[in-house]
This record gives C-alpha cells, structure tokens and sequence, in this order.
C-alpha cells in the first residue's frame, strides 16, 4: 500500500540523517550491489559513502517534488534505483519523526500561547516560556528532592513507631518484675531491723560467734545496693518512655528543656567517661511538635558530635528562645568539620568514618526531622575548630 504524506516544509539531507548515517547505509548498499555507493545532497555535494567517480550514474533521493539528494554509483542503473527506493523509505520515516515532532511542538507552543494571549502579550509569553524552560530541570530536581525528603519522613516515622511499640512492650515488662522486686527489698528491710531487734534475746557468745553485727550491717549495705540499682532501673525506664513518648504519639505541647534533659541522662550511659556534657538552658515557651521525632533529632545529633570529639572533650548544649522560635545549639570543641565536606554533611549516606562504622544518615534524618517541624538546621565550624549544630524551630 503506497502512503504518501504531505510535508509543511521541505527537508534538506542533513536534516534527515548524519553522515555517519549515510555511511552506514551506504555499505549496506555497496555490500547488496557490489558496487562503491556515494550519498549526495541536493547540490550534488558528496555527504557519505565512496566518493563517487566522474563516470558514476545517480539516482534521485526525491521525497515531494524536489530531490534531497542522490545516490552514486558506478552499477546498473535499474539497481541504483531500486536502492535508491530503499534509501527514500528511510529518508521518509525519518520525515515522518521530524513532521510529528514539529505538528506536537507547534500544538504545544499554540496552546501556551492561547493560556497566556488572555494576561500577557506575545513577548513576555515568549519570555516566560523561555524562562520556564531553562529552570524546569532545576524545578523536577526540586520536586525529586522534596518528594525524596518526604519518603525518608515517613520512613522515619514508621522507624520510630515501630520503636516506640517495642520500648512499651519492654517497659511493661521490666515494671512488673522492679515492682515485686522492690516490694520484696521493702519486706527484706523490715525483716532485717526486726531481726535486729533480737539481739538482746540471744546470748552473747552466740551472737559474736555467728558474727550477727557483721551480717546485720552487711545485709542492710546489700539491700540498700540493690535499692539503688531498683531504682536506677525505674528511672531509665521512665527516661526511655519520656524519649520515645511512646505514650503519647501525637503532637503535644511539652518543655524542649526537659526532652533534653532525658536525653542527656540517656547519652550519659553512652559516652566515654572522658567526655562531659554541659547543658545551658534559658525559659522555653512550650513547643507544638512530636516529641519522639525531635529526640531522635537531637540523639543523631548528638550521637555524631560523640563521634566526633573522641575522648577528653566538652559537648555543650544551649538553648534560647526569641518571641518566634527556639534555638539549640549542640556544640563541640572537636576537630572541626573541613570545608570542603561542609555542605554535604546532610546528604544521605555521606560519612567520613570507615567502610561498616556509620551508616551516613544519622544527620541526614535529623534534617529531614527538623524540615518536618517548619524549622531550619545549620552547621557552624570556625577555622579554630570544634563545630555546632544550630536548631531552630518556630513556636
């Protein structure tokens, strides 16, 4: 079945095909002919193949009326045509893809250029089109990277749900056995002073033998020991399901200083003895936020800058508030953070630390934790060293 199809424009050779193109089908063709193929424009200029010899007949490459070019060859005339039939057919889906492209680019600019005729005249549609298309990729890199932030969020918030139902389930567990435990230690030191009670009643040399003043005070240090130890226990249970809010999921209003706080007595058992930490904390408003979020934000925070200090430092925690938001500085007098590794301190899986040491993300989700609850985070490193997280979250 013939198809003809009608062109807005004539095509010139280049446009259709490249030379490399043409060199191409032209061995194709001189391996089908035996015969030195050339390809020519329509001015008879050599554009790929042999180059053809004076004696050489040519067959025309014709698409509408006029030829866009030719085929050379030194064969028989009935075959250079025919191969030039072959030749025309891709000359004609190549026009075909070039019509196409050219109608869906003009249906393109006409329908922008109907949106915009209503507001704007022709020159400043022209102009913002420009516009749009040179910032578009910058743009869907944009969106990308929103959508990307988002999906760690949400990622994040699942972590942390799933940690939060595991941390219930765990201090559940640990009250019931610390409140027989500690009813038990109550009975065991009322046991211990009525036995005391005794002394007068049992005769003295018996009493020295068995060395029942030694096992007294003994006994009392021992139970006193495992009082403390009760409640220790208690108190990082209180402070795990403080740091998780595992009782209270959604947004509340609370006392930043005092999520600190629970966070600090947490990372204590964590860190080197060497290292102190050092809170200055002023009045706080009270913060609208998720407060299991915001912890594991300032425990990723902190957890680096231990990384990062080594032994024999000082981390110092700072808060102030303005009439607009709150500030928390979570500073170091580490090393420092080089330049040039600054800015890509909160991309995903950047780390400096060994292959197996970090994961990369620890600051990658305080970031995103941060960005979450409309506020900013920054890193501050002065050419003398140390560094500082800077947190700043609207009220």
């Amino acid at each position: 079945m013939n198809v003809e199809v009608a062109f807005d424009r004539d095509f010139v050779l280049a446009e259709l095909i490249t030379p490399k193109d043409a060199n191409e089908m032209a061995a194709a063709l001189q391996v089908m002919l035996a015969s030195p193929i050339a390809v020519l424009d329509a001015a008879g200029r050599h554009f790929g193949g042999t180059p053809p010899t004076s004696a050489a007949q040519r067959a025309p490459l014709t698409l509408e009326l006029e030829p866009v070019g030719f085929l050379a060859g030194d064969c028989a005339a009935d075959r250079l045509n025919a191969a030039a039939g072959v030749f025309r057919w891709g000359l004609l889906s190549r026009a075909r893809f070039r019509m196409t492209s050219d109608l869906h680019l003009e249906a393109v600019r006409a329908d922008y250029a109907k949106l915009q005729q209503q507001n704007e005249a022709l020159g400043n549609s022209e102009k913002k089109f420009r516009k749009l298309s040179e910032t578009l990729d910058a743009k869907v890199k944009e969106q990308l990277s929103v959508i990307d932030a988002r999906q760690r969020q949400l990622y994040q918030a699942e972590r942390l749900a799933s940690i939060g139902q595991l941390a219930a389930g765990v201090a559940h567990e640990i009250n019931n056995p610390l409140g027989f435990i500690g009813s038990n230690l109550s009975s065991a030191e009322r046991y211990v002073a009525s036995f005391a009670r005794l002394q007068p009643s049992v005769p003295t040399e018996v009493w020295r033998a068995l060395d029942l003043d030694f096992v007294l005070e003994d006994f009392s240090c021992l139970l006193k020991d495992s009082r403390a130890g009760v409640d220790r226990i208690a108190r990082i249970v209180k402070d795990l399901k403080g740091f998780s809010s595992i009782d209270q999921p959604e947004e509340q209003f609370v006392d930043l200083n005092a999520q600190l706080e629970s966070l600090v007595s947490i990372i204590n058992g964590q860190k080197p003895a060497e290292v102190s930490i050092e809170t200055h904390f002023e009045p706080l408003p009270p913060l609208l936020c998720l407060p299991g979020h915001l912890n594991q934000a300032f425990l990723n925070i902190l957890q680096n800058a231990l990384q990062a200090v080594g032994s024999r430092w000082v981390i110092r925690i700072l808060t102030r508030a303005s009439a607009e938001s709150i500030t928390v500085h979570i500073a170091d007098n580490g090393p420092g953070i080089p330049e040039e590794i600054r800015s890509r301190i909160f991309d995903p899986f950047f780390t400096t630390r060994r292959v197996g040491d970090g994961t990369g993300l620890g600051l990658t989700v305080a970031h995103d934790i941060v960005l979450a609850h409309s506020g900013s985070i920054s890193v501050l490193s002065p050419t003398d060293g140390g560094a500082t997280i800077a947190v700043e979250i609207p009220v």
